[in-house]
């Protein structure tokens, strides 16, 4: 009875000591959260706020874990059991582990993310570049991860390390199966890649595509998400930027030239109206005052006039809006100013007198 009693007395203080192992790992992991987060005042660590944002809850899973992995003994529970438990342990344990470093990657890289958000001028197409290849890059970093890990996972079965040799045998075939039946997925993984470092399409870039007008919100390793105009959202495969035409306005810089398409009666007269879009862009702060031009392009089979203004504006959202209120001021003024140049259908009728 002494030598039970014994056993139970010991084995309740081995639970203790784990559940107060646990708990210090707990306050320790606390401690350091409590520590970065007092680093966001005054932002003296720029890496402070994605590793607290990012890491927190990794960071006390794997302590957790790592921490009871560490103090629990065999003779805490029966022997039948122990196994389990200690392969539970095991497999929790290389999870935990897992999540903590993709975090913690995700983390480093998002501090170089938010200072590219916040490129302007010249300098911002090469941020987009390198905010695009960063994204995907470490996507496929945290694939790779997780794929190591459930392979770590797999060889902690005794019956999986037993037909290692065998699986090593069968890798040739396999591989052809595998190549065969991921085709696309691996097409599009190798077409994201290409996208992203040939420099052909970036995040934030202004593209058409279908017809439709838009701005590549996210671009990952299987598909495009398409921002358009209206809110709406296109998605399309990455192979499709590779094996389709495409419009990239903003491939080399943000800026673009706006036009505005006017037809009018030959009565119109083209130095005012040339005068009159040159001083409404000087008053516009839409306009970069760089380029701008009002010229006739066109004589219709209908007889009217065609005037084509250009402007310039910093990205294709201002130019967008610009065109707009150039437009509809150029309508007003002619309205107003020279209704006789409004279009107009002439008849000739014959002299029968």
């Amino acid at each position: 009875m002494t030598t039970r009693g014994g056993a139970v007395l010991s084995a309740a203080w081995n639970w203790g000591t784990l559940a107060a192992a646990v708990i210090v790992a707990i306050i320790a992991v606390e401690l350091v959260r409590r520590v970065l987060r007092s680093r966001l005042v005054g932002d003296r660590w720029s890496l402070a706020g994605p590793v607290v944002r990012r890491c927190t809850w990794p960071g006390f899973a794997t302590a957790v874990v790592a921490t009871a992995n560490a103090v629990y003994t065999p003779d805490m529970i029966g022997p039948r059991a122990n196994g389990l438990l200690q392969h539970a342990f095991t497999l929790l344990l290389i999870t935990c582990v897992t999540w903590l470093v993709i975090q913690a990657a995700y983390a480093v890289t998002d501090v170089v993310l938010d200072r590219l958000l916040h490129v302007q001028g010249d300098r911002n197409r090469r941020a987009r570049r390198i905010r695009t290849q960063i994204t995907l890059v470490r996507r496929i970093s945290a694939a790779v991860i997780v794929i190591v890990a459930l392979g770590a996972m797999l060889f902690t079965f005794p019956e999986v390390r037993a037909l290692g040799a065998g699986l090593l045998a069968s890798a040739g075939i396999a591989g052809v199966v595998a190549g065969i039946a991921a085709q696309s997925t691996l097409g599009n993984m190798l077409a994201g890649l290409q996208l992203a470092f040939s420099d052909a399409i970036r995040l934030d870039d202004v593209v058409v595509v279908e017809n439709e007008w838009g701005r590549i919100e996210e671009l990952t390793l299987t598909y495009v998400s398409l921002r358009l105009w209206d809110e709406r959202r296109l998605i399309l495969p990455v192979s499709y930027f590779t094996s389709n035409p495409f419009e990239n306005w903003t491939r080399h810089e943000s800026r673009i030239l706006g036009s505005v398409y006017l037809r009018v009666d030959w009565s119109v007269p083209v130095e005012e109206l040339r005068a009159e879009l040159y001083r409404v862009l000087r008053d516009n702060p839409l306009w970069d005052q760089k380029d701008w031009t009002l010229q006739v392009t066109d004589v219709t089979p209908g007889g009217l006039v065609e005037l084509r203004a250009l402007m310039s504006a910093a990205d294709s959202a201002s130019a967008w809006d610009l065109r707009c209120d150039v437009r509809e001021h150029l309508v007003t003024f002619v309205r107003e100013k020279y209704p006789e140049s409004i279009p107009r259908l002439r008849v000739e009728m014959p002299d029968r007198s």
